[in-house]
């Protein structure tokens, strides 16, 4: 059997007509030799009856003050994939094809216990390769699987893999099933040199390495969930990323070795960030890497993503999502860290140069234990990440003050820097996103990329 893994995102799979293309799409799969197993997406994006954030809105409207235990949560939303499941395998049978509809758990699916963002520990097809078999496709619920707390089917908890979890879902398939190959299916034409919002024309990359389009997805596009494309390169899995609604090619992912080589492969922007910047000025030299360990130890067990981290001996710094930062201030404002050794101390932290009630209180109460230091919190809102995706063109000398020199004379702040092997970025004013996304894209050239 040649298996191709088919992924249809949520608008791919949103009204009747736009199912109706993408059965298409498996029915001529499967007339070219294929034998397709299909994952999709919950029916539609935000505002749909059925979407993910639609049935997390049911829940939090019940009494806003009130969190959603996350076993709970992910059953309710598990229910949209659900749906969207056993629409797609009928629109199949009406077709003629006959499908048959799985939640991941039935898919073979095994997770780990982490509601709302598990991890897959494992995969055993072996219900849909004898699917296959009978000549049916299986069409999979992504975004989910089940967890074992006992190793026994019997009793297993349905677990969700967090957002962009349909992608993980194909790429873990693919693997699996030892696949020819895993097509990602999207309303765009593929990976864009820039988000065609802010660059209408902006060109198709016809080939990109599985490292790129990895950068590209956690610095903002939404077109791929950089976990799928890591599993793909593991496994080496020819992987496309193409539109349901046209008939173009879409992007070729590759190995970077086989990858087309060019200078700057694209611009992308994330959403809305809030800066936070810790003043350690005042902390003693030996508690230094402890406060630093104790702060991203606490940002990572409660699920923030950072952007733009900083390290230097005056202190830390990074932005999180403005989605996250009432998290973050729940946590940081008045947090109290007492550390030992040569010398006893209390750190206490506080947003902004006037301390809020939280700050004020937690500091009275401290006030008989003996030497306090406050940790000021600087505080930058309305601000957001645009960043140049390249390989190796991007370690040549004078592109950062080429940028840098550029977006000033374009009277566009940069707020704060950092790069990595792949990516150069940049904090700026969340108002000058537009402008500064065309700028580079221009200046670059990138509509001549393909």
């Amino acid at each position: 059997m040649k298996i191709k893994v088919m992924k249809f995102g949520g608008t791919s799979v949103a009204t009747p007509e736009a199912r109706g293309q993408a059965a298409l799409r498996v029915v001529s799969a499967v007339e070219q030799g294929f034998s397709p197993v299909v994952v999709v997406s919950a029916i539609g994006r935000r505002g749909a009856p059925y979407a993910t954030d639609t049935l997390i809105q049911v829940l939090k409207e019940i009494d806003p003050t009130v969190q959603p235990d996350a076993r709970e949560l992910d059953l309710m939303v598990a229910c949209g994939e659900i749906l969207s499941a056993v629409i797609f395998a009928h629109t199949l049978k009406t077709m003629g094809r006959p499908g048959r509809a799985f939640r991941g758990g039935q898919a073979g699916i095994r997770t780990d216990d982490v509601f709302g963002n598990a991890r897959i520990v494992g995969i055993n097809p072996v219900t849909l390769l004898r699917t296959l078999e009978q000549g049916v496709t299986p069409v999979v619920c992504g975004f989910q699987g089940v967890y074992l707390p006992d190793g026994n089917w019997l009793g297993g908890e349905l677990t969700t893999l967090g957002r962009g979890g349909s992608d993980t879902t194909a790429a873990a398939l693919g693997a699996a099933l030892k696949a020819h190959s895993i097509e990602i299916f999207t309303d765009v034409e593929g990976v864009k040199t820039a988000d065609p919002d802010y660059v209408p024309r902006a060109p198709t990359l016809r080939q990109v390495s599985y490292d790129e389009v990895a950068e590209i997805a956690h610095l903002g596009a939404k077109v791929l969930h950089p976990r799928a494309a890591e599993i793909a390169n593991r496994f080496n899995i020819p992987l496309r990323v193409k539109s349901t609604f046209s008939s173009d090619p879409g992007t070729e992912v590759v190995r970077t070795a086989d990858a087309n080589k060019r200078g700057i492969t694209g611009v992308t922007h994330s959403g809305k960030l809030v800066y936070l910047q810790f003043d350690f000025g005042d902390v003693e030299p030996d508690h230094l890497r402890q406060l630093e360990s104790s702060v991203y130890a606490m940002m990572a067990r409660y699920g923030l993503n950072l952007f733009m981290m900083n390290l230097s001996p005056q202190g830390i710094g990074f932005a999180v999502p403005r989605e996250q930062y009432p998290t973050a201030k729940d946590l940081l404002d008045g947090l109290v860290i007492p550390l030992d050794g040569p010398t006893s101390v209390v750190y206490l932290f506080q947003i902004g140069q006037v301390p809020s009630r939280e700050a004020e209180t937690q500091a009275e109460l401290l006030g008989p234990l003996g030497t306090i230091r406050t940790v000021r919190i600087e505080l930058t809102e309305g601000c957001t990440m645009v960043s140049l995706i390249g390989a190796e063109y991007l370690a040549r000398p004078g592109i950062f003050y080429q940028v840098l020199n550029g977006l000033a004379s374009e009277q566009i702040s940069v707020l704060q820097t950092s790069d990595s092997d792949l990516s150069l970025s940049c904090l700026i004013p969340e108002s000058e996103l537009s402008r500064c996304v065309a700028y580079l894209h221009d200046m670059f050239q990138l509509h001549q990329v393909g």
